[in-house]
């Protein structure tokens, strides 16, 4: 890979991109061991825990639009990326001192409050910062550095439950240390770039004529990301069909573990190739590598065989993650790209939360290779729709916005 890509990526990029990775470190360490603590010294039923989980992402879900659309009509998106980061540090105590239910469940939903207010604002903050042509770059990196994060998180919480013999509580502790580190770096190193007049406190209405001056290739793009979204089911069934084939239950860590780390990997040169290829053909490709992903996994026999299908997993999240990104702030006008990406994580993040619920209903009526196959029919939809996409790349899509899009 061009190392000249690396020298002109922006600093606040690369400091979000450290901020990504130690927030994520500090939260999949919880996130790894919180089912243990709730169904364990809590006693919560696994229902009990479903509804948890699903209440915490609906949470995530509205409170992108919001903090969005704020970080465009206040013309502050840092603060409103601060707040987020530093919401989800302070909670991280609450966790190991939790002596009931009632604490995890208000300290689970203020991460994910957390995790919502910060999302949109940041990307758009990307979006302001990075110039047109090094987008994908920008916003890969930022996912791999992220997804690097994710693999250290679990990867440290069994080292650590190891050290400590299986003590959860102590082992939650640890989590402060990366989520504060997050929060200082955020502070000191990210610079919040001067918008121009036009792009200072821009109100969208939330209406149907408000939203229409998004645009119409925003609005494919949306489309294609829902799309995308109902093909790819939670990343808990990849781990229910190892196990299904006979996986170790020690080893089912290793699932997300291989995953995230194909996706690390991946995530930034499928930027860097977006911007000098262009993106619609990079993420048909990586919409082509689900399709086998699902196959791989819908005729596996044994586990060795379903890790290919994980691998591949991970790579088709590695080439359509940042360019999904890169697309939507390409094609949504810079002073509302924060109600764009906000609108953009609720179409996509319904999305996934309804193909999950069928893909459970799927497994539970016709057996998991359907499921899978299933999946591999709505990514090849999903490619059509990609086809269709505008071939114009950044630099042109930029110059469009800056054309006379009202404001």
């Amino acid at each position: 890979m061009d190392r000249s890509n690396w020298k002109r990526i922006p600093a606040g990029v690369w400091a979000l991109g450290w901020v990504s990775l130690f927030m994520d470190f500090g939260s999949e360490l919880v996130h790894s061991l919180l089912p243990l603590l709730l169904a364990g010294p809590l006693g919560a039923s696994a229902f009990a825990i479903g509804l948890i989980e699903g209440a915490a992402e609906g949470l995530v879900l509205v409170t992108k639009l919001f903090s969005g659309y704020a970080s465009d009509a206040t013309g502050r998106r840092k603060s409103l990326v601060v707040f987020g980061y530093g919401l989800a540090a302070v909670v991280k105590p609450v966790f190991p001192l939790a002596s009931s239910l009632g604490w995890v469940v208000s300290a689970r939903m203020l991460d994910r409050f957390g995790k919502g207010i910060r999302g949109a604002p940041r990307d758009a903050l990307m979006g302001d910062i990075v110039p047109s042509d090094l987008r994908g770059a920008a916003f890969g990196l930022r996912q791999s550095m992220d997804t690097i994060g994710a693999v250290i998180g679990p990867l440290c919480a069994v080292g650590l439950m190891f050290a400590f013999h299986d003590d959860i509580r102590h082992v939650l502790w640890f989590a402060v240390i990366p989520s504060l580190i997050a929060v200082f770096i955020l502070v000191r190193f990210v610079r919040e770039p001067e918008r121009r007049p036009a792009e200072r406190r821009a109100r969208l209405p939330i209406s149907r004529a408000g939203l229409s001056v998004l645009g119409r290739r925003y609005w494919h793009v949306v489309f294609v990301g829902a799309l995308l979204a109902l093909a790819r089911f939670s990343e808990a069934f990849l781990i229910l069909r190892t196990d299904q084939l006979g996986l170790a239950t020690t080893y089912a860590p290793f699932v997300l573990v291989v995953m995230s780390i194909v996706y690390s990997l991946s995530a930034y040169p499928a930027g860097v190739l977006s911007d000098r290829l262009g993106r619609r053909g990079i993420l048909v490709v990586g919409l082509a590598v689900l399709v086998a992903a699902d196959v791989v996994l819908a005729r596996a026999g044994s586990p060795g065989v379903a890790f290919v299908g994980i691998a591949l997993w991970g790579l088709h999240m590695g080439l359509t993650q940042g360019v999904m990104s890169a697309f939507i702030a390409d094609h949504a006008p810079a002073q509302y790209r924060g109600t764009a990406f906000g609108v953009f994580s609720l179409v996509s993040g319904a999305g996934l939360l309804l193909a999950s619920a069928g893909a459970g209903a799927l497994w539970e009526w016709q057996g998991s290779p359907v499921t899978f196959l299933v999946g591999a029919v709505l990514a090849a939809a999903c490619m059509v729709a990609t086809l269709a996409l505008p071939r114009a790349g950044a630099a042109n899509a930029e110059a469009r916005r800056e054309g006379g899009l009202p404001s």
